[in-house]
């Protein structure tokens, strides 16, 4: 940030983080000449992990040094304040909008008819009674051959004319293309460079959330009259996966060079969908939080992600990721892994599924859960054993999450 001799203030693009060197102008709140007010957000910034607002450092009138859609280096000016300038009175705003209306043209000047020209046809063109038989048909023209004078389509080349497999019919065929975002691009970087750098494997079983669902039923209501947040389904598999985690460390470590990194602490990134794609805020410490921690963790992160105000901070450094494709209806995936983690587990929807239970059929709320997994350090028999302890744990939550004391558990 700086001034020149004019009073005018030059804003100069902050660093969103570490090892970012250049963010996009994604969209601009405000118009060259506008007057701004402190802290009034002028403009979203894209940078390769998250879209941030960018405030206005003083009050004055604005002047737009940047396109949409261009790339700006970090510390680059981007705009510049006139903090000399007044704020305009009332009906500053509607006499500015009325002077940039286009004024009013003056009708044309009335063009003499030309003579009329004797009418040709280029070759393909159907006469007027070709054309409608063609339109009933649904067939193009363009796949007509004429025998007409000059190539044009007749009323017999109609009648005879068939619709081909390839030929388009009179529907909207219209497409259009938008620029994506470069927190998109780096997304589509990123899953392709885990496809080419990982030997990712998945792995599936089955839940039975019977048992939950009677915990949450019987416990939902209190849980939220003290605490303030629901008890949803995201802190059972938190608190399944951190115990998972201590059994099988090798999930909870990544690949360094020749090193393998194994972490202590578990540190749990979770998939929410934003209003500017997938976000993915990290619970931290996740070994050290309650079911009312974890509830209450979710519930601000997903607030701050579907905001807008989610901190690149916020989204670095987790070791292993919970996403939940179920919210949208998906019955089973392979989710991919979030580099440079090496395993991401997902979850999917819950459906009532006949199963067998001590020799009989029963019907069951099933979900089918999925762990991706780095192969290169996790071996088959380990992330198998995460995968069937996660759903030993969540089959079992009153005993192996909750020490056989729900209420203490539940801090009611």
């Amino acid at each position: 940030m700086g001034r020149n001799s004019n009073s005018m203030l030059e804003m100069k693009v902050p660093s969103p983080g570490e090892s970012i060197t250049e963010v996009e102008i994604a969209q601009w709140l405000v118009e060259d000449g506008d007057y701004v007010e402190k802290d009034q957000a002028i403009a979203e910034v894209d940078s390769d992990k998250a879209t941030l607002e960018l405030p206005a450092e003083a009050s004055g009138i604005i002047t737009l040094k940047a396109e949409e859609g261009d790339a700006v280096a970090v510390g680059a000016v981007v705009c510049l304040i006139d903090t000399d300038a007044k704020a305009p009175e009332g009906g500053g705003a509607s006499e500015a909008t009325e002077e940039k209306a286009p004024k009013k043209e003056a009708a044309p000047v009335k063009q003499e008819k030309p003579a009329a020209a004797t009418k040709t046809y280029a070759s393909g063109t159907p006469s007027p009674a070709a054309k409608k038989i063609l339109d009933e048909k649904g067939v193009s023209a363009n796949g007509v051959t004429g025998t007409g004078r000059d190539g044009r389509i007749t009323k017999h080349d109609a009648e005879n004319a068939t619709p081909s497999m390839g030929t388009p019919g009179n529907g909207d065929r219209g497409s259009y293309r938008t620029k994506l975002s470069m927190l998109r691009r780096k997304v589509a970087e990123r899953l392709v460079e885990v496809k080419n750098t990982t030997a990712m494997l998945t792995t599936f079983n089955e839940v039975d959330m019977g048992p939950i669902f009677s915990l949450r039923k019987e416990y939902k209501e209190t849980f939220r009259d003290k605490h303030g947040v629901g008890l949803g389904f995201m802190s059972f598999f938190t608190l399944a996966v951190v115990r998972a985690l201590e059994l099988y460390p090798s999930v909870n470590s990544m690949i360094d060079g020749k090193e393998m990194l194994t972490f202590d602490y578990k540190d749990i990134s979770i998939a929410v969908s934003g209003p500017k794609g997938l976000m993915v805020p990290v619970i931290r410490n996740a070994e050290n939080l309650s079911f009312r921690g974890v509830e209450s963790e979710v519930k601000r992160l997903a607030i701050r992600s579907r905001d807008g105000q989610i901190t690149v901070d916020e989204m670095t450094g987790g070791t292993f990721t919970i996403t939940n494709g179920g919210v949208f209806g998906s019955m089973l995936s392979t989710p991919i892994i979030n580099p440079p983690q090496s395993g991401i587990l997902g979850m999917h929807n819950i459906v009532e599924r006949p199963v067998v239970k001590d020799g009989a059929i029963v019907i069951a709320p099933i979900m089918f859960v999925a762990l991706s997994y780095d192969h290169r350090i996790i071996d088959g028999k380990e992330s198998v054993g995460f995968l069937v302890a996660v759903k030993e744990a969540l089959e079992n939550p009153e005993e192996l999450l909750m020490g056989n004391d729900v209420k203490k558990a539940l801090e009611l």
